[in-house]
């Protein structure tokens, strides 16, 4: 990580921005789900949940991995549903109103210390949180202390980003045009525990044992390049402000280059089916 990066000043900054994007999440809530659903079906698989049990999600978002296993808890098992940004908590919250889940709390919490009693949950998800903090480690010994002894943890994190082209077309295309910075490749973000062995050692460092990791594939599907980048825009709000900032004919340019990139999965009729995939571990307490 860049040693001139201010901790603070960088989780001020990513919390406003899942703030601003909490509404586009709300809207694309349903198709995050879907594309998603590999992803949440291992996780829950790997904690082997059982009724009364009270399970905490972290990192959130619109809430659906934790709604997955409130089912599975019932009856008299609880779902902690939490973020760090309370409009992400308004859209969970939303969401179970609308499902009709009632067995759920949520409570606002930081990955890097988690605002709970030691040993008082029975087991945690968190879905593509963990590789976009400054302290990954710090956040594995939180979730290992608020663990009771032998509970488990599902951890979700991106494989490479060549693994995951969906993720790359638009932010490659805005950022060779000029529109915004390369990510920092020492920094956090989405790709930062991809490299093999990084999530096994964050969770080993966190105090966890039997740690075991499995790739999972999943799809995202379009019916064309547009779609996919409204979607995008909604999602990302470090895209969405500097692409709406470009007059017509620069977005158009912004377009040309991303279906230049999505070619190879674009059928003939323009829709576009990505490839993706995502590391999910499991490990005990």
């Amino acid at each position: 990580m860049d040693s001139r990066l201010d901790p603070d000043a960088f989780r001020s900054k990513q919390l406003e921005l899942w703030e601003e994007a909490a509404a586009g999440w709300g809207k694309r809530a349903e198709n995050v789900r879907d594309h998603s659903m590999p992803v949440s079906i291992a996780m829950i698989r790997q904690l082997g949940l059982q009724p009364g049990q009270r399970v905490l999600e972290l990192a959130a978002g619109p809430g659906d991995t934790g709604f997955l296993a409130s089912e599975l808890i019932n009856p008299a098992g609880t779902l902690v549903s939490s973020d760090a940004s309370e409009a992400m908590l308004d859209v969970a919250r939303a969401r179970a109103g609308q499902l009709e889940i009632k067995n759920v709390e949520f409570v606002r919490l930081e990955l890097e210390w988690i605002d709970l009693q030691t040993a008082s949950v029975d087991a945690i998800l968190c879905r593509w949180g963990l590789m976009l903090l400054i302290d990954p480690e710090a956040a594995a010994r939180e979730m290992r202390r608020v663990l009771r002894p032998g509970g488990r943890v599902a951890v979700a994190v991106w494989e490479q980003p060549a693994a995951n082209p969906w993720a790359m077309v638009a932010s490659k295309a805005m950022s060779e045009l000029g529109h915004v910075a390369p990510p920092d490749p020492d920094g956090p973000g989405m790709f930062a525990l991809a490299t093999p062995g990084a999530l096994e050692q964050v969770l080993e460092a966190g105090g966890f044992v039997f740690v075991h990791v499995e790739t999972v594939d999943l799809e995202r599907r379009y019916p064309d390049i547009r779609s996919y980048l409204e979607e995008t825009l909604d999602l990302s709000h470090m895209l969405a402000e500097p692409f709406r900032r470009l007059d017509p004919a620069g977005q158009e340019a912004v377009v040309r280059a991303m279906q230049e990139r999505a070619a190879p999965f674009t059928a003939e009729d323009g829709s576009i089916t990505f490839p993706g995939r995502s590391l999910v571990a499991g490990a005990r307490a």
